[in-house]
């Protein structure tokens, strides 16, 4: 592979901020020595070098043939080993809620497609320096202040998520805080949320099982929560939502106060990237935002609850062993 440094993979390449992550990959002299990965479900035209794969995180076969293709290519040497996985894809529903092989397409979309896709790409990290970056949420903690407009936790019943493994069945099957208990865009945004908490669960339970692993324990996953933007997010908000607020109103906004609460893609785009590829030694786990350690929710560093959410991933994804080199999978 002569002086390439690594593959970078990007889920969601073709999003708001897939799409912004995707540019500065292409485009910033740093980057040039990688080799670029980008999935998405409907792949665009890429101006330049890389490989575009179409994967659809809500099917998990197509997810386990997307990860088997990947893993082949780099065991030939194709294509170099992964330097870094950005787990950016994301879907909300905004009430408007829909399933997918019996699972909530919000659950199986932003969390369990991604955790099973991690789990499978291990063979094909770079096993001395590997990074993994899941792009997390205010969403993920009730009681983050910035949730606190929105009024979608201010029922007690939702302050806490993980009550016990029914509640997570709850979630995965789309029942909590469904559609049809409450048909306004806050079930979708709790629902969002409720994967979130997943994903960021899955960093502390992830980064603990990978530093037990004698052949994982260099890779680092870390978390970046990348603000409010105006992104492919809101495609199914209502109009008010989709075009007043995050069209009109947050990008003025973000142009007049550019460092605060609402910001540009590019903007949330470079912060992922320098979390990604940033040279000095990262806290294992670290969780961002603006480019400053931030503490991510009570619930998602829960020895208890982030281990019974790993156990329940295991069944719903229908893991085994021979699928990952992660020692400690089950």
């Amino acid at each position: 592979m002569g002086s390439v440094k690594g593959t970078v993979l990007l889920t969601g390449a073709n999003g708001g901020l897939g799409s912004a992550i995707a540019r500065q990959l292409a485009s910033q002299q740093q980057f040039a020595g990688y080799h670029s990965l980008y999935t998405a479900i409907e792949p665009e035209r890429s101006s330049h070098s890389c490989d575009v794969v179409s994967l659809n995180l809500a099917d998990l076969d197509n997810v386990r043939d997307v990860a088997r293709a990947i893993n082949t290519r780099v065991s030939d040497g194709e294509i170099p080993p992964i330097k870094a996985i950005i787990l950016n894809a994301g879907f909300q529903d905004f009430g408007k809620q829909v399933w997918t092989d019996g699972f909530d397409t919000t659950f199986i979309a932003n969390y369990l497609g991604h955790w099973l896709l991690t789990l499978l790409l291990l063979k094909s990290i770079d096993k001395s320096s590997g990074r993994i970056v899941v792009i997390g949420s205010q969403s993920h903690d009730p009681h983050d202040k910035r949730n606190e407009s929105t009024g979608a936790f201010d029922e007690e019943k939702y302050k806490t998520v993980v009550q016990d493994q029914s509640v997570i069945d709850a979630i995965a099957r789309g029942s909590w805080s469904s559609a049809e208990e409450d048909p306004s865009w806050k079930s979708g945004y709790r629902r969002y949320g409720a994967a979130k908490l997943f994903s960021i669960m899955m960093i502390h339970e992830l980064q603990s099982r990978i530093d037990r692993d004698p052949v994982l324990n260099n890779v680092c996953i870390l978390g970046v929560d990348p603000g409010t933007m105006t992104t492919g997010l809101q495609r199914h908000a209502s109009w008010i939502i989709r075009v007043l607020i995050f069209q009109i109103i947050y990008p003025i906004l973000a142009f007049i106060a550019p460092n605060g609460l609402i910001r540009s893609t590019s903007k949330s785009a470079t912060q992922v990237l320098n979390a990604t590829f940033d040279t000095t030694v990262l806290p294992k786990a670290g969780y961002y935002f603006d480019e400053k350690p931030f503490e991510t929710s009570m619930e998602s560093m829960d020895i208890n609850k982030r281990g019974l959410v790993w156990k329940e991933s295991v069944k719903y994804a229908r893991l085994k062993g021979d699928e990952t080199i992660l020692s400690d999978w089950a």
